[in-house]
């Protein structure tokens, strides 16, 4: 019922809701277009295709490059793992130029194969923190597809008001009375009303769009606070996710497991890797 803005940061009520004209804060969400050029795209799925898919849960197939996790007993060992496939040592450097991604090492890639001939989804979940650190990075190709963010927490989100100047559209039926107004930087016309409403967080689902080789990042609220999900109806052609994780902080310096994650980043980061 709200649709995530990069350009604000904000998750605006969709129109058809009853959020239509409302919006709060959505931190944690770092979204770049057009992060490849289509020829790069279609380079790395051919590659890619040269590996077998395994069946995975919900009508998906992946291929993963990383260590054996068993994440009940809380046990890790390198295994089989190789490293990270040779294509993505490129993506990995391009990632570099984005601020939040500069001290950036992933020690794991998974690639997921969605089409809707196979009602391909994935449900609502947290990424494992303990073995995984604070930045989840997808980079989304060969079509569009919604991110859909939703809380199960009994905390309340607040909302505000909005209206624009430009087209004199005040707040919604209902809104309690305007006081002082203070303009959200990035976006012109739009100013914010002091007179919040607060709902359940669990009536709260944001749809964060991907655009065809866009790259969005996860982190703070958005990674620790918000499951993300994949929902069919937003699968219309064939999608392939790359996802990348890093270390949580017990695998790095000063970590319990430091030299654990030491092992497994330099094999990560030696980019020969295959499938596991």
């Amino acid at each position: 019922n709200f649709t995530y803005c990069p350009a604000t940061g904000l998750a605006k009520g969709n129109e058809h809701s009853e959020f239509a004209g409302w919006a709060f804060p959505f931190p944690g969400v770092f979204l770049m277009e057009e992060f490849i050029s289509e020829d790069e795209e279609s380079a790395i799925v051919e590659l890619m295709d040269q590996d077998d898919w395994k069946p995975s849960q919900s009508g998906r197939k992946k291929q993963d490059y990383g260590p054996k996790v068993n994440f009940k007993k809380q046990r890790l060992k390198a295994g089989s793992f190789t490293g990270l496939p040779h294509f993505s040592k490129k993506i990995v450097a391009q990632m570099k130029a984005c601020s939040i991604l500069g001290s950036f090492l992933p020690v794991e890639q998974c690639n997921l194969d969605y089409t809707p001939e196979r009602g391909s989804a994935i449900d609502p979940h947290f990424d494992d923190w303990w073995l995984w650190g604070e930045r989840l990075v997808s980079l989304n190709l060969l079509s569009k597809t919604v991110l859909s963010m939703s809380c199960d927490s009994e905390d309340t989100v607040q909302l505000f008001p909005t209206f624009s100047k430009e087209n004199g559209e005040s707040s919604p039926p209902g809104s309690l009375p305007q006081t002082s107004a203070c303009r959200n930087p990035g976006e012109e016309g739009i100013d914010c009303i002091s007179s919040p409403r607060c709902v359940a967080g669990k009536d709260v689902t944001v749809a964060i769009p991907l655009a065809r080789r866009s790259l969005v990042v996860l982190y703070g609220d958005a990674r620790y606070k918000w499951k993300h999900a994949i929902h069919r109806k937003h699968i219309q052609r064939r999608r392939v996710c790359v996802t990348f994780r890093e270390l949580s902080a017990e695998f790095g310096t000063g970590g319990r497991h430091e030299e654990l994650g030491k092992e497994l980043l330099q094999i990560a980061l030696s980019f020969q890797g295959r499938p596991v």
